[in-house]
């Protein structure tokens, strides 16, 4: 083995990670626990062994450090770690298993665990399993950390910090939405190169999104028990590198690379006005469970990096059904997130953050709160408390549903949106009062916290399920391709196809589902909060029923580019109540309505009508067979100003619902205003978008109706 000629100077504790001055590196690592650790140095990322390595001698606050001279951007690292190996106790160092760097700003590819990454015997025969030290070699098998040169030209790029109520959010696959488009290259598909490819930016600009939300980008694991089924993670919820863009979806290489090109797509972005917002996975690792490999966090301080069962130390809590958890009570990780975050908004020029199950990072001990260590780090950071923050406000564990309690600063993605939404257009029963909460923004949920419309983030689907298509034309799921027995992903049975009155024929069904897809889009327009859309809703993107696609790379998740005229007319619907809601700021008010009236006129801002055109009454909103109601949104009486400080005045509109398998007449109020009024939309198409009507109109079945007020 060659050694390192240079010299080995102390170097300095922060930051941490290997980072070039122009001279040399400064390479620091965290381990509480670790005897010794050794930095290894290797000639090229597939190398079996590396070689030179360096004893860490300098230690600072348990960070072990050195600076060496004249290694440069491109050099690729990783380390051994050594220690107590006893699982019982919590600790797992082992020197014979290679790990990453927990900073890598880059990382050389494609992670594919095997027997050698595992820190233990595998062999169930041994009477010691799972608990022996395994001491194979995982340097040959394992991928490697890179130096990176951090500098960029951005061109006097910065974020766009578009206001959240003007807000529309774009869920993506940065892989899945380009991996079949016909006018990108075939080896530039599915790359951050593609998606910033003038094929796709035109296309965002089309439909009138104004943020891309990236399914998880950061280096992320491939799962053992699914590479040996012939599957891949595809989603990514499986991080291992928090500082490093996913190498796979690079088309100009994976030794730094990656991060040039990621740089540059977000350039390209913003220059077109559009954010970009990553989905972000802090609440566990791509190490799984205590049976899992050793790549990083578990081999270079167990104890700090994750919650251990205190029962049994060998396992970890899991609150998120992955395995494992990260220890947010932990300083050390702690910083590592925020570091992270950090990190993504200075360097990398992103607009914010959806983080998967917040609830798990928002955990004390074992409870949600408000103040635990996270969220209140997180609100004083004068950094990431300045871009857009939203949780899913969920976990696994014990009192993990947590809609609603989360504190100012941060917007939410509201299930109770999704649910009510669905419950009422599929035609339940008892539905009308909540969905008035959420058509005008969930007060109940957001207003008594100090939280605005805004906090809410509406959806109909999203990656997690049946695509929009598919939600409206399967009673079950079809997930035999996970190869799991059909036993993954929710059984949400939707009885979608119940409802199909008189003789049923398949241009019939056809017909009604068609029009289901836009109640949908157009309730999601039309409600005040945050909307989000699924990729390919917009046109009716298919899994063919299956409802959990985390694990198929192939043409059944990815967008499809080859339309027929019902996805034409899908897209344009979509993006015409994109329009009107860019169009109309009634429909996405910065505060929410006050409903009241003023010196006894009728000067309400909203009004709830029932089908005789007056105000809906406390009875009628507790009967069970109510499904027609309308929405008033008087715009003149908006009472905000925009950006310059000017009065936002605005149309009165008139949102009419109605969930019933039969027409129901419907009065128009009878106050001030003109009588005659304009149709926008009509999701059942009896009516064209101008036509005029008064006095009343005719409800057909399963639609919804947009007017607005001639006066």
């Amino acid at each position: 083995m060659e050694k390192y000629t240079g010299q080995v100077l102390p170097g300095r504790p922060y930051p941490l990670g290997a980072n070039w001055d122009g001279k040399g590196v400064n390479f620091a690592l965290f381990s509480e626990h670790a005897a010794a650790v050794k930095l290894c140095l290797f000639h090229a990322p597939d190398e079996k062994q590396e070689y030179t390595h360096i004893n860490l001698t300098e230690v600072t606050g348990f960070i072990w450090h050195a600076y060496l001279p004249g290694i440069k951007p491109g050099q690729v690292y990783a380390y051994r770690m050594f220690g107590k190996y006893k699982p019982t106790e919590g600790f797992r160092f082992n020197p014979h298993k290679l790990v990453l760097d927990p900073y890598s700003k880059a990382i050389t590819g494609s992670i594919q665990i095997t027997e050698e990454m595992l820190g233990y015997n595998p062999d169930p025969k041994d009477k010691r399993y799972p608990f022996r030290k395994d001491v194979r070699d995982s340097a040959g098998v394992m991928c490697k950390s890179v130096v990176i040169d951090p500098w960029f030209d951005w061109d006097g790029d910065r974020r766009l910090e578009i206001p959240m109520q003007d807000t529309i959010l774009y869920e993506l696959h940065v892989k899945g939405f380009t991996a079949r488009h016909p006018d990108i290259k075939p080896a530039e598909r599915g790359t951050y190169k593609a998606l910033a490819s003038s094929p796709a930016i035109d296309y965002f600009k089309k439909l009138g999104i104004t943020t891309v939300e990236l399914m998880p980008v950061q280096h992320f694991v491939h799962d053992w028990f699914l590479t040996e089924k012939g599957l891949i993670n595809y989603w990514g919820y499986n991080t291992i590198g928090y500082f490093a863009p996913h190498s796979e979806y690079s088309a100009s290489g994976c030794s730094g690379q990656q991060v040039t090109e990621f740089k540059e797509m977000v350039r390209t972005f913003h220059k077109a006005g559009i954010e970009v917002i990553l989905d972000v996975v802090y609440n566990h690792t791509g190490e799984g469970n205590h049976l899992g490999p050793t790549i990083c966090f578990r081999g270079i301080d167990n104890h700090s990096y994750y919650r251990l069962n205190k029962n049994s130390q060998d396992k970890y809590m899991d609150y998120t059904g992955t395995g494992n958890t990260l220890n947010m009570l932990s300083a050390q990780t702690l910083q590592m997130v925020m570091d992270s975050l950090r990190y993504w908004v200075t360097e990398m020029h992103v607009d914010g953050f959806r983080f998967d199950l917040a609830s798990t990072l928002a955990r004390g001990l074992f409870e949600v709160g408000k103040l635990s260590t996270f969220l209140d780090t997180i609100h004083q950071d004068p950094v990431i408390s300045q871009v857009k923050l939203i949780a899913e406000p969920w976990d696994l564990g014990e009192g993990g549903y947590q809609v609603g309690n989360f504190p100012v600063l941060w917007a939410e993605w509201n299930g109770k949106y999704r649910d009510c939404v669905r419950k009422f257009w599929r035609g339940d029963e008892s539905q009308v009062k909540e969905l008035a909460y959420r058509l005008s923004g969930s007060s109940d949920l957001y207003e008594d916290d100090g939280r605005l419309p805004s906090a809410s983030i509406n959806f109909i689907t999203c990656h997690d399920g049946f695509t929009l298509h598919d939600l409206v034309s399967y009673n079950q799921k079809h997930n035999r391709a996970n190869k799991e027995d059909n036993k993954d992903g929710e059984n949400n049975n939707m009885s979608w196809n119940s409802g199909v009155e008189g003789p049923t024929t398949d241009q019939k069904i056809m017909t009604l589902r068609e029009q289901r897809k836009r109640n949908f889009i157009a309730t999601l327009f039309l409600s005040q909060g945050v909307p989000m859309i699924s990729h390919g809703d917009e046109y009716g993107r298919t899994q063919n029923g299956n409802n959990n696609v985390y694990c198929q790379d192939n043409e059944l998740s990815w967008f499809d580019w080859d339309w027929d005229k019902t996805r034409e007319q899908l897209f344009e619907y979509t993006r015409k109540m994109i329009n009107i809601r860019k169009g109309q700021p009634v429909t996405h008010k910065r505060r929410f309505f006050k409903g009241r009236r003023i010196r006894g006129k009728d000067v309400r801002d909203i009004r709830w009508l029932n089908t005789e055109g007056t105000d809906m009454t406390d009875k009628q909103w507790d009967l069970s067979y109510i499904r027609c109601m309308g929405m008033l949104l008087n715009g003149e009486l908006i009472n905000e100003v925009n950006e310059s400080g000017i009065p936002i005045k605005d149309d009165i509109l008139l949102l009419i619902v109605n969930s019933f398998w039969d027409a129901i007449f419907f009065k128009l109020p009878n106050t001030e205003l003109n009588q005659t009024w304009e149709v926008l939309t009509d999701t059942s198409i009896n009516f064209q978008d101008g036509d005029k009507v008064n006095d009343k109109i005719e409800m057909p079945p399963r639609s919804l109706i947009l007017l607005r007020n001639l006066k």
